[in-house]
């Protein structure tokens, strides 16, 4: 009997019934051929086919019977048997379908399916099945939950999950391949699934959609490892950051996915992934050209030959294309890529590679160097010097030994003036010793001298040549190594372990922020001031903004201005302030070019920087000073050089005396100090329990140490206020236009302080990143600055204002109408003069009018004019901050709504598409 006869005598099903195995309606059943929790077998009754999508098991009829018996001479005996039963009828076979055909497809049409697909690709990596590709990625050290990822199974067309149309686009954009094979689905069709057994990453467009997919595959197979769809474009992770400085260019998307990981990195580097070491597309040379603010590349490629030569030759690509730009690598350890590194070691080793790596000029040079393999010539031993004492250096060869007394100047680097005595290390006698003073770096007097001290020492040229050569080059590298010991040493970069960086995050995620933050102060030592000190704390968090906040805290001496200061500037890192008791004149202007950037200056005493008031306010203004100035050059000729110094700085000082600094207070947030006898007595006894040992000092210091954490981790990000149009300030305030500019700054500085609880948001025609204010931040703005607009309105200085509210109620416990200064002074225990300046001001203002006395014996005589004007002013500030934001609130809570839209405001039933594309970072 012909196996043609055979199969078509023969059913499926026949076989099925025969080994005990009954197919559900959809004509799946668990494999017998592999442990099979789920039915993952396929039963195709049309054809008499079966496809396992587990195991990977298909065939015909007698297949499963070769497959059933053990071998294929039983499996054909077997199927000649059971032609002998009785047949099950054959069911007729649906029409075929046409294979479906690749169809154009519009750009949004490949998005939208891709974002879907790739959706499907996270879930199903996500699902408890899902054990394989988890066990991959743990193996590449690549955290599944942190990184943007997906599993292709190659079942997404499967069992109905795509409709027709969805089927129809995934086959015009790539992920599926129509073909006719031997084990066609329901409908007569086989498609082959783009990058099965993969894992895939996004590839974005400049909007931040998904625009291509890269599979990497999970199997260790002769077949290609790497997958990208037809007509590959996009880039991973995305396009950059239109600020990025510095730009890491690596030569696979799984060591990108490695660097994505470390937050230390991507703090301070935008990252971009080359598609091999032919893979740096025209597309990403585009994307680095749109960089205005780079300023560095630096290729991170593999350790093998094939990374080095890569990197040489986009080298001379991109020196043509980006002059300007500086170009440097890391060097790879051989044999080793970043993935493989980054399952090896820890994070300090990529710190380590990139603070050494190196210009590629230099590396071009060396492997250049290398190549030509020059003759090498004899090691010779060079002389030891002793530089124990700095006043008396040795320096000993064979044959010489040379004393250099009274040490080396370390000023003037362009010249080397020493006093030697030079003798020979084989003889005592003191005729063969030579004592001078001579300059290394005057060639034509050492040449004679050479000469005058060989005829003394009686030895060769050579041999005091090189002497002296030796010590020339060993001398300079001690004065450079002494000089680079005594500068200052900075702080370093603060840099937190994975737990710490995880601990500050969940904490700055965490609910009811503000309300934590300012009881978490109070918990540092910090006692009272409970608005002030978290305005404080929000306008030093502002130095990480490009338009920082100032502050400057008023009040008398003795009522903690110093002490609200240095206690909230505990809490931020060491290396982002700079603390200064007093300066000189120029003193601004010296600083390094971007030793200030986003620095927070903080003074003790603002008289300490009376010299500097002029450049400290176009700091605050401008952000930057420059300063030219007359130079002597090295031949003695005079030119001007200028010195730069860039902001932003956020500045905070204390002072007595508001109206001296009137101009630096305009520039600047005021707060006054809390002088009531309530808060004294809490600091008294807070001094009184740290002297007897009942403060926990290290509880302090940890808060401390996480508050520093916190502001590591915050970085910077653009903050848009969509209700900004709709708010205004108070008429009586003085100078509208630099208050309402700090209005809306600390608004946008408590949206700042929530990044991590926004969504972040990106402008479909800028491609900036953003944060939106909410109207939360609008109303703790306006808890905290109530007092500070209203000092603002008020005429009065705060010491005025806080003699004048005292008076008024020492009349009204007394009940007097009428006052005279002495009986005032004699009340309030102030000295005769204050009273007078206090009086003076109070009259001037029409607060207070003489009513009666005289000038000599009794003296005047006072009545209050205006008892209730201070309530007045303080419900009118109060009441319109109140009433707009309520006005806002019921705009946001009616059916209009408002949504932002490119700047505009725009109701939220708007026909018109007016969304914004926002990726969750």
């Amino acid at each position: 009997m012909e196996i043609t006869e055979i199969k078509a005598r023969l059913s499926i099903q026949t076989v099925l019934k025969h080994y005990g195995l009954q197919p559900d309606k959809n004509n799946m059943l668990k494999c017998p051929f592999h442990a099979d929790d789920t039915a993952s077998m396929k039963i195709y009754p049309q054809t008499n086919t079966f496809n396992c999508f587990g195991c990977g098991k298909n065939g015909d009829q007698i297949e499963f019977c070769t497959l059933k018996e053990g071998n294929k001479h039983k499996g054909l005996l077997k199927a000649t048997d059971f032609v002998g039963l009785p047949p099950i009828p054959k069911p007729q076979p649906k029409p075929e379908k046409p294979t479906p055909q690749e169809q154009p497809q519009t750009p949004k049409e490949r998005t939208e399916i891709l974002t879907k697909i790739f959706e499907s690709f996270r879930n199903g990596l996500n699902h408890p099945v899902s054990v394989k590709p988890k066990e991959y990625l743990k193996s590449r050290n690549l955290n599944y939950e942190s990184l943007e990822i997906g599993y292709n199974s190659g079942q997404f067309h499967h069992r109905g999950q795509l409709s027709e149309n969805d089927k129809q686009a995934c086959i015009n954009a790539g992920l599926l391949i129509p073909y006719n094979g031997s084990v066609p689905n329901a409908n007569g069709t086989t498609y082959t699934a783009f990058a099965k057994d993969c894992i895939v990453f996004p590839l974005k467009g400049k909007t931040g959609n998904i625009v291509s997919l890269y599979g990497r595959s999970i199997t260790n197979n002769d077949k290609s490892k790497h997958y990208y769809l037809k007509d590959r474009s996009g880039l991973y992770p995305n396009y950059p950051n239109p600020n990025t400085t510095k730009l890491i260019l690596t030569e696979a998307i799984i060591d990108t996915a490695s660097l994505l990981q470390m937050l230390v990195i991507t703090a301070e580097y935008e990252i971009l992934s080359c598609y091999g070491t032919n893979g740096l597309t025209e597309e990403h040379k585009a994307a680095i050209k749109e960089l205005q603010r780079l300023e560095e590349i630096i290729f991170f490629f593999d350790g093998d030959k094939a990374g080095t030569e890569a990197i040489k030759k986009y080298q001379e690509e991109l020196l043509n294309e980006l002059p300007g730009i500086k170009l440097t690598a890391i060097e790879t350890p051989e044999n080793e890529d970043i993935n493989s590194l980054s399952v090896a070691y820890d994070t300090e080793i990529f710190i380590h590679l990139l603070e050494n790596r190196k210009d590629l000029f230099l590396l071009t040079e060396k492997v250049e160097e290398l190549e030509r393999e020059p003759h090498q010539e004899p090691v010779r031993t060079t002389g030891k010097l002793n530089i124990r004492n700095p006043e008396f250096i040795t320096y000993t060869t064979e044959e010489l030994q040379i004393i250099i007394l009274g040490g080396i100047n370390l000023q003037q680097l362009d010249r080397l003036r020493i006093t030697v005595k030079i003798s020979r290390t084989d003889t005592g006698d003191p005729l063969h010793s030579i004592r001078h003073t001579l300059d290394l770096y005057h060639s034509d007097y050492l040449e004679k001298f050479i000469n005058k001290a060989c005829e003394q020492l009686e030895t060769g040229t050579n041999v005091l040549k090189r002497a002296i050569a030796e010590l020339t080059e060993q001398i300079e590298q001690y004065r450079l190594s002494k000089i680079e010991s005594l500068k200052e040493q900075k702080p370093q970069a603060r840099q937190l372990s994975e737990q710490r960086y995880r601990k500050a995050i969940n904490y700055l995620k965490a609910p009811k922020l503000m309300e934590r933050t300012n009881s978490d102060i109070g918990r540092t030592g910090m006692i009272g001031e409970e608005n002030n000190r978290l305005l404080m704390y929000l306008v030093f968090t502002s130095r990480l903004r490009e338009q920082p906040l100032h502050i400057i805290s008023l009040g008398a001496s003795g009522t903690g201005k110093t002490y609200l200061q240095e206690k909230v500037s505990e809490l931020i890192p060491e290396q982002e302030k700079l603390e200064i008791t007093i300066l000189s004149e120029n003193a601004f202007y010296y600083f390094d070019q971007k030793e200030l950037k986003h620095k927070l200056v903080l003074i003790e005493d603002m008289d300490g920087a009376e010299n500097v008031l002029y450049p400290l306010r176009e700091l605050q203004s401008k952000k930057k000073i420059s300063k030219t100035i007359p130079i002597k050059d090295s031949k003695g000729n005079m030119k001007t050089i200028t010195l730069k110094v860039e902001g932003p700085i956020s500045l905070a000082g204390t002072t007595t005396k508001e109206r001296l600094y009137e101009d630096n207070a305009n520039r600047s947030l005021l707060v006054y100090l809390d002088n009531s006898q309530q808060h004294k007595e809490q600091i008294m006894e807070y001094q009184r329990r740290l002297s007897a040992g009942k403060v926990n000092d290290k509880e302090e210091n940890e808060l401390k140490e996480f508050f520093k954490d916190m502001q590591t981790v915050l970085k910077p990000i653009k903050v848009r206020n969509p209700y900004a149009e709709l708010l205004k300030l108070p008429e009586y305030v003085f100078k509208p236009l630099r208050t309402n500019a700090h209005y809306l700054a600390v608004i946008e500085t408590i949206t700042f302080y929530h990044q991590f609880q926004r969504e972040i948001k990106i402008d479909k025609i800028t491609g900036e990143h953003f944060i939106e204010t909410t109207l939360d931040d609008i109303e703790w703005a306006n808890k905290l600055l109530k007092e500070v607009l209203l000092a603002k309105a008020d005429e009065l200085n705060q010491a005025e204002r806080s003699f004048f509210e005292s008076l008024k109620k020492w009349l009204a416990a007394n009940k007097k109408t009428s006052f005279y200064a002495k009986e005032i002074r004699e009340a309030f225990r102030m000295h005769p003069s204050k009273i007078k300046r206090y009086l003076y001001s109070l009259s001037t203002y029409n607060f207070i009018k003489i009513t009666g006395g005289n000038r000599f014996k009794t003296g005047f005589e006072y009545e209050v004019i205006a008892t209730d004007e201070y309530t007045t002013l303080e419900n009118a500030v109060n009441t319109v901050l109140d009433n707009v934001l309520e006005e806002i609130k019921q705009k946001v809570s009616g059916s209009g709504g408002l949504q932002v839209v490119h700047g505009q405001n725009r109701p939220l039933n708007s026909k018109k598409d007016s969304k914004i594309n926002a990726v969750v970072q």
